[in-house]
C-alpha cells in the first residue's frame, strides 16, 4: 500500500510527562529504551513499535501527527483520548 508508514510511540497520562521524555529524547535518549521505561501502552515491551499502518487506522490527531513526520523525526506531544503520545516515524 502506497500510503503506509511505520512508527513507534510513547504513551503517558500527563502532558508534563511527555514534555520530560521529549527533553530526554532531544538530549540523545534512545526512543525504544524510553518507551520500555515510561510508556503505558502494551507496545512498550517492543520499544513502542506499532508496526506499519495506513490512513484510517489510528485516531485522527495521532494519524495526522504521524503522517506529518519525516522518517526518524519525533513529534511534539500529541493528545488523544488515551493520553499524550510522542511519536517517532520509523519508515
Amino acid at each position: 500500500m502506497a500510503d503506509q508508514i511505520s512508527a513507534r510511540h510513547i504513551l503517558v497520562e500527563q502532558r508534563y510527562e511527555a514534555d520530560d521524555i521529549k527533553k530526554k529524547l532531544d538530549q540523545g535518549g534512545d526512543f525504544a529504551d524510553l518507551a520500555k521505561k515510561f510508556s503505558r501502552c502494551p507496545s512498550s515491551k517492543a520499544g513502542g513499535d506499532l508496526g506499519s499502518f495506513g490512513r484510517g487506522r489510528m485516531v485522527p490527531s495521532f494519524e495526522e501527527a504521524a503522517f506529518g513526520l519525516g522518517v526518524g523525526d519525533v513529534s511534539e506531544p500529541v493528545r488523544t483520548q488515551f493520553g499524550y503520545h510522542l511519536i517517532q516515524r520509523t519508515k
